[in-house]
């Protein structure tokens, strides 16, 4: 199974976590609106990587003949859902600049603690899903 374009996605997920702690050191009132719009465009993303893995990924671990990876398959899915409504939560709340600007240390520990648990997944799959995938 071809992995790339999720890898690809993961790439670009980083960026947007990236740009998001630069714009927070750089100051999160004064980037208000860099910040907004870059959880918009991340949480675009983010919904398109989740329908694709929901719609293509899942589905073909579960037909595999190789029950471990199906297995595998279904514990990421069911752990993401968590990992998902969080991030959901997040975008809704910190989706526009009068938010993010009203509230830079709410802002600031939402973002530390979302982010954080999202990258850590994605570091996850990254060294140990797809990898798995790959080796199918």
């Amino acid at each position: 199974m071809n992995i790339d374009k999720f890898k690809h996605q993961h790439t670009k997920i980083y960026d947007c976590i990236n740009i998001l702690r630069t714009y927070s050191v750089a100051g999160i009132a004064e980037h208000a609106r860099e910040i907004a719009e870059n959880v918009v465009a991340m949480s675009s993303l983010i919904k398109l990587h989740l329908t694709v893995e929901d719609s293509v990924l899942y589905p073909a671990l579960r037909s595999s003949s190789k029950h471990t990876l199906a297995k595998m398959g279904a514990q990421y899915q069911e752990d993401m859902k968590v990992i998902a409504r969080s991030y959901e939560e997040f975008a809704r709340k910190w989706n526009t600049a009068a938010n993010v600007a009203q509230n830079p240390a709410g802002f600031r520990a939402d973002a530390n603690t979302v982010l954080k648990k999202l990258h850590a997944r994605i570091q996850q799959e990254d060294k140990h899903f797809y990898p798995a995938i790959e080796a199918m």
